[in-house]
């Protein structure tokens, strides 16, 4: 069951969440892919656009399809990727509207656990790419390596035990090495590998750490919003308190997102 926390529809409010993180690690997970110029890529929940714009700045491609089923998202991606390579459209991962053997590459970026019914967008994301294409993805890495989230949640729990329920640490045990190698090993693509990516996140002061979980996209900041002043308050100290603050006031923390490919 989908958590009303885990709407995601205000593209500002993303990108000052987690769009700017995601854009980093973007770039790592194409070095690794290291799919050819000139290629064909859909990029599936693209959401503000990202590793669209990043495929479009590192890997040359022939054109870039996002889609989404936002239309928020999909109206910031248009925004912000002017490039005539790159078209979005409204569309579901379970239902992708494309032939079959249609890109060289498909990929998504933090979407695949937050997909209600992964099986079925496994199977649609390998019939439409071509044979000998690949077929990958990166999601956080909840339960430790995403710093500014396991912070956060670990300071939720400890104010409101029932906050473990919207914990993606706990909710989704696929953003893990093993339970992703299997998932791409059961959808039939071939020569599956994992590895992590690491880079830094580092935040002027608390204050632009804290506010973006005050925006309302995505389950912690849903979760945030939803609680009255009084217990959010507490969790807001909490947090401070956990946090290694520099000197100057800036935190200086990291983000790991696990990556997986396979062939098709």
């Amino acid at each position: 069951m989908v958590s009303l926390a885990d709407m995601w529809g205000v593209g500002d409010a993303y990108e000052s969440y987690v769009g700017r993180w995601s854009r980093s690690v973007a770039a790592g997970f194409l070095a690794w892919l290291a799919v050819p110029a000139g290629r064909r890529w859909l990029d599936v929940g693209c959401g503000t656009g990202a590793l669209s714009q990043t495929i479009l700045n590192q890997c040359d491609p022939a054109e870039v399809t996002g889609i989404d089923t936002s239309d928020g998202f999909l109206g910031l991606a248009r925004q912000q990727v002017q490039d005539n390579r790159a078209k979005f459209e409204r569309a579901d991962a379970a239902l992708l509207p494309f032939p079959e053997a249609t890109f060289d590459a498909v990929v998504s970026a933090l979407a695949l656990n937050f997909l209600p019914d992964r099986g079925s967008a496994m199977a649609e994301m390998r019939r439409v790419a071509r044979p000998g294409g690949v077929v990958a993805a990166y999601v956080w890495d909840y339960a430790e390596g995403m710093q500014m989230m396991r912070r956060f949640w670990d300071a939720a729990n400890a104010v409101d035990p029932a906050a473990r329920e919207l914990d993606e640490g706990h909710r989704f045990p696929l953003c893990q090495r093993g339970p992703l190698r299997q998932l791409f090993e059961a959808s039939g693509l071939g020569s599956v590998e994992v590895t992590g990516i690491e880079v830094p996140t580092i935040f002027r002061d608390f204050d632009d750490l804290w506010t973006p979980f005050l925006g309302g996209q995505g389950p912690a900041p849903g979760y945030a919003v939803s609680l009255d002043a009084d217990r959010r308050e507490a969790i807001r100290n909490r947090l401070q308190d956990s946090l290694p603050a520099e000197r100057d006031g800036s935190i200086r923390l990291t983000a790991r997102a696990w990556a997986v490919r396979g062939t098709v």
